[in-house]
């Protein structure tokens, strides 16, 4: 039960009454709020001052706010000691799924619905792949990336489904008081869950599953049932993140969002979230997003031809691994 009682001590820690400004300081979070800094000090020098335009900081809110719905998911997924390398397939296959819905006259809501339940099927399904059949996560979930990834291409015919519904259209362009619509959703969604980890039962059953599982079913927490409701939630985000992404590019496209997956584990990861479960907040893993979203963005803005752009994802996310091991050897040494 240690490792248990150590998750809530975290979250009263984070969450408590002590002032913020002593909670950043006495936490594991300066480091990453100044690694944020330099980011941000290094490439608006490198761009003269272009990287901290408002134009720019909008694009790079956008950009994070689609992988930041699948960073919710992953971060949930990562403490309770598992990922899931599907949510780019996933939401490719829903953008696609979405476009062709539209086109065949289905009312916006409704195809929403339709996609985002579509989400949770397979969410759903890489709970049983890991549950029932005993897969390792990473398998399981690597062979369902492959199979809707392959899908998306299916069922659009290898085509991008262009759609020209006005309001699918604002959902992905629009804005709301100056504040792009994207932003808005991911706002609104990133605050929702970010109190159910830090104040709700099931928030405290996700940290000590993460840390404990076998003291957590001593106390009577079904570990499957609440991995399989962390998996069809990360899979909905998918979904959504990949209507969204359809309305912002008025069309389907069964490549897009290639390696969704792994930036959005890079900045749960870099954010310190541990990868052997039961440490680390979503607010971390907010400030791993902006890091990476900064970090990507600058190199772009700076030209760097894109397969230079993708070796520098990988050293990113083995920086974020190395990381989390220092972070794991000084927790074991600690205890």
């Amino acid at each position: 039960m240690r490792k248990g009682n150590a998750a809530k001590n975290q979250i009263r820690e984070e969450y408590g009454n002590t002032p913020l400004w002593k909670r950043l300081l006495g936490s594991d979070k300066i480091g990453l709020i100044a690694a944020l800094i330099i980011v941000i000090v290094v490439f608006s020098i490198l761009t003269d001052g272009l990287f901290i335009s408002k134009s720019n900081i909008i694009n790079i809110l956008i950009a994070s706010s689609i992988v930041g719905m699948v960073v919710i998911g992953e971060c949930y997924l990562i403490i309770t000691a598992h990922v899931d390398l599907s949510p780019g397939s996933v939401a490719a296959f829903s953008g696609v799924f979405m476009s062709l819905l539209l086109r065949n006259g289905i009312p916006l809501f409704i195809a929403m619905i339709i996609v985002i339940c579509g989400g949770l099927c397979i969410g759903f399904l890489n709970s049983l792949l890991v549950n029932k059949l005993k897969l390792e996560a990473f398998i399981a979930t690597l062979a369902t990336m492959s199979i809707f990834r392959g899908l998306a291409f299916i069922i659009c015919g290898g085509k991008a489904v262009f759609v020209t519904n006005d309001l699918f259209l604002k959902l992905g362009s629009g804005r709301v008081a100056g504040i792009p619509i994207p932003v808005i959703i991911f706002i609104i969604s990133f605050s929702i869950f970010m109190i159910v980890l830090s104040r709700t039962r099931f928030g405290r059953n996700v940290y000590m599953v993460g840390g404990n599982a076998t003291a957590a079913r001593l106390a009577g927490i079904n570990a499957q049932k609440l991995r399989t409701k962390i998996y069809m939630m990360t899979s909905a985000f998918a979904a959504l993140g990949g209507i969204i992404q359809a309305g912002r590019m008025s069309s389907g496209q069964p490549s897009t969002s290639e390696g969704l997956e792994f930036d959005a584990v890079t900045a749960v990861v870099l954010g310190g979230v541990a990868m052997l479960g039961g440490v680390g907040t979503l607010s971390g893993a907010l400030i791993g997003l902006f890091i990476m979203q900064g970090f990507n963005n600058g190199l772009m803005m700076l030209n760097v031809p894109s397969f230079w752009q993708t070796v520098s994802r990988g050293l990113l996310l083995i920086t974020a691994l190395s990381f989390d091991y220092i972070r794991n050897r000084r927790r074991k040494l600690g205890a």
